[in-house]
């Protein structure tokens, strides 16, 4: 058998085969470009409401332990200064405890980092204080409040929670 008169074979090429075109590829990355810009804000927007519900759920859980303090000094279950009218003098006495009965009664386990600053430096007021005020008397502690500056997502400031 001779090799020399047989006519080559070509296969059709499908279109499928060819690959995408420059035009195409360009689309596609302008596509996933307009879906990431449009994914950025959602993302910080999220990030923003988490910490805005952490800044709640510190606040809460500070105040409840102030609460907590007064309900135990206005029972009698440990000695309190008169001028504090049974509020904690700081907020460290939450966390340190006092001594009731020869036991620590403890009523927070530690100064949470408010979510929006970074650092454990909490705004205080005490009942002297007048109900707006940013500073604080340092007689007891009765309201915390965040020391951020920011606008928060329904429009209010972050101090005035």
């Amino acid at each position: 058998m001779s090799l020399e008169g047989s006519i080559p074979v070509r296969r059709p090429v499908r279109s499928g085969e060819r690959g995408l075109t420059l035009v195409e590829l360009i689309v596609t990355v302008a596509i996933l470009t307009i879906l990431a810009t449009a994914a950025i804000p959602v993302a910080r927007f999220q990030v923003k409401r988490d910490k805005e519900r952490e800044l709640h759920y510190d606040l809460w859980m500070m105040r409840d332990s102030i609460d907590k303090y007064k309900d135990a000094a206005d029972r009698g279950a440990f000695q309190i200064k008169l001028e504090s009218q049974g509020y904690p003098p700081d907020l460290e006495t939450l966390v340190n405890g006092v001594d009731v009965q020869g036991k620590k009664l403890k009523f927070l386990r530690k100064i949470p980092v408010d979510p929006m600053t970074g650092q454990a430096d909490w705004g205080m007021r005490s009942m002297q204080d007048d109900p707006d005020s940013n500073s604080w008397g340092g007689q007891s502690v009765f309201d915390v409040y965040s020391k951020s500056d920011g606008t928060a997502l329904d429009g209010t400031k972050y101090s005035t929670w």
